[in-house]
């Protein structure tokens, strides 16, 4: 599609169709209209031909940040071929705020038609589509149901990844992960009818900076014998969220081709309910020595990540990442659009919130305040995976994780939801990234070739 087929979408503040690149006929049909520039307010010109000649598209008064709702407009537009016209910001940032809010997900029902974008000239146009791609896997993963994503489905959806890539790819499942000591991961997932696994992938040369992903995946939590509620269980599908986000930032990170040695590490599992199931009460070892009292079956997230963060430290990465749907406690501290971010070192964390501005990927940090690890106190055992007295459950579920990182150079817990309850400018409703574009420019501004 060239540019002369595409339809402009002009950009006007508000209250700037005075000053915007308009000639005196669609100034006048704006006013007659009612249009302002008002945020998100689409306005279809005519041709003297019945047609469309252009569409108006207004960004309001925020002009400190345009691009954000640049994705506003293709959630309003029809199909069609359309092109960025006006002051729409960065190029490359705008366009890829259109093609994610063109997403959708078409796996069990067909979606109306999505507008499609003509590439400004001046956008990135590989950042444009490695950005969509990582962004449409983890969606894709996310709103996929357990019925078709369970343990099984989600290794073989990595394992796509890796060969597209060229990963090398280990598994350890079943009991396999008893005998090399990952007793968390088993004892969660034990009791599904697809066995627990933790899958290891890595890429890149060992020469270079060791950077190491992990992700929770937990492709279904019935919560375990502390069962959920029905409505608990409802949106249970994303709570692989953690690993699908992990895929989808890895997949940026190999196509760019970063020059950084990837490992990424996944434990997966289904928290279901049968007679082999763990128990409250129950004390478990860890990978790191560190034994775990069982204070609820439905804390069980931050267990098999527990293990996976110990594997992962035992070669001291350079940056350590570990992504996860944790807690419902961060939900009501920071909503559903900004994930909780927790580091052991303040330049890292201070880098990567401004990432996360820089790319509309907004990250809000919190304290490992660690007056609270008394919390996770235990009679019997060295930690409870649950914090006594129902204060500060996101800080506390980060300090329980930290107790399984001793040697990486620097930690980073996101604390993320990986769920739209509502569209919003770049993201549909449904399964979301989060973090994905926030970690991908840290990376690039530290390790770029």
């Amino acid at each position: 599609m060239t540019d002369q087929a595409a339809i402009p979408l002009i950009f006007i503040p508000e209250n700037g169709v005075e000053a915007g690149p308009l000639d005196d006929g669609q100034r006048a049909w704006a006013k007659a209209n009612g249009f302002a520039g008002q945020q998100g307010r689409l306005l279809a010109m005519p041709d003297t031909k019945g047609g469309i000649a252009a569409w108006l598209f207004g960004t309001g008064t925020d002009q400190r940040r345009p691009v954000f709702v640049a994705g506003l407009a293709a959630a309003g537009l029809p199909e069609g071929d359309y092109q960025l016209r006006g002051d729409y910001g960065d190029p490359t940032l705008a366009a890829i705020a259109f093609r994610l809010s063109a997403y959708r997900f078409e796996t069990y029902r067909a979606a109306p038609p999505a507008p499609r974008l003509v590439l400004p000239e001046a956008a990135d146009t590989g950042e444009v589509e490695r950005q969509v791609a990582a962004a449409s896997l983890t969606r894709d993963l996310i709103n996929t149901p357990a019925n078709d994503l369970g343990p099984d489905a989600l290794e073989a959806r990595a394992r796509d990844l890796a060969t597209r890539h060229g990963m090398s790819v280990t598994v350890i499942k079943g009991d396999d992960l008893l005998e090399q000591n990952f007793p968390l991961i088993h004892a969660v997932g034990r009791a599904s009818a697809q066995a627990p696994r933790l899958i290891d992938m890595r890429w890149g040369r060992d020469t270079d900076p060791k950077v190491t992903l992990v992700g929770k995946g937990v492709t279904f939590d019935t919560g375990g014998l502390d069962i959920k509620s029905a409505a608990g269980m409802l949106m249970m599908k994303k709570d692989m969220g953690g690993a699908a986000n992990v895929l989808g930032l890895a997949h940026a990170i190999m196509d760019a081709g970063l020059p950084l040695r990837l490992r990424v590490l996944l434990p997966v599992v289904e928290n279901a309910i049968a007679g082999n199931a763990f128990r409250p009460g129950d004390v478990l070892r860890s990978r790191a020595g560190i034994s775990v009292e069982i204070g609820n079956t439905d804390a069980e997230g931050r267990l098999i990540l527990a293990d996976a963060l110990a594997l992962a430290d035992e070669e001291a990465p350079d940056l350590l990442v570990d992504m996860a749907t944790l807690t419902g406690a961060a939900r009501v501290a920071l909503g559903p659009e900004l994930p909780a971010l927790y580091s052991t070192d303040d330049g890292v964390a201070a880098d990567l919130a401004a990432a996360g501005l820089a790319a509309e990927d907004p990250l809000w940090r919190m304290p490992l305040w660690s007056p609270y690890a008394s919390l996770l106190s235990s009679r019997i055992a060295d930690l409870n995976n649950t914090a006594s007295g129902g204060h500060a459950g996101s800080v506390t579920a980060a300090l329980f994780l930290k107790r399984f990182v001793d040697k990486a150079g620097a930690w980073v817990h996101l604390d993320i939801f990986g769920w739209a309850p509502e569209a919003r400018p770049g993201r549909p409703a449904g399964g979301t990234d989060q973090a994905i574009r926030a970690i991908y420019g840290l990376l690039r501004q530290r390790y770029s070739a």
